[in-house]
């Protein structure tokens, strides 16, 4: 059921969510995105550029954040605008076989804004990997009935 506009107050968090991440994620994710950078799944590739590690695409990241607020909307549809910088990389690291994620990503939301007359509220999200904000200014603009 999609949140009432009537029934919003700028501070109230709409949720959080923890977002565990493997390798095999960011392999899917580069089958569906065409992106086939190889700092998104070859170690030593990624090393060898100076990277910590194996990092996040920074769109998966993004879209697996922002899923907080469709989830809280009710409908995808409703996010008619979203907007992030992206500050510091994801780092995946490699547990195949473990059963146990490579990296968290840590998200929490709440209405920053509301817009009575065009019936929006704008929803500011805290995006975190291992305790550094990855996004920054990341906000999503829901239409609400």
């Amino acid at each position: 059921m999609a949140p009432k506009l009537e029934e919003l107050s700028v501070g109230q968090e709409i949720g959080t969510r923890s977002i565990a991440v493997t390798r095999q994620d960011l392999v899917k994710y580069a089958g569906a995105s065409g992106d086939f950078n190889p700092i998104h799944w070859n170690e030593a590739f990624a090393t060898g550029v100076e990277l910590p590690g194996v990092i996040a695409h920074g769109m998966f990241t993004m879209g697996s954040a922002v899923q907080l607020v469709s989830d809280w909307a009710g409908d995808p549809g409703a996010v008619v605008d979203y907007q992030t910088r992206f500050t510091k990389p994801v780092i995946v690291a490699d547990t195949t076989g473990t059963g146990e994620p490579g990296a968290v990503i840590e998200v929490s939301g709440a209405v920053g804004a509301i817009d009575a007359d065009a019936r929006t509220a704008r929803v500011d999200l805290t995006v975190t990997y291992d305790g550094q904000r990855v996004l920054m200014k990341s906000q999503a603009v829901v239409k609400l009935p």
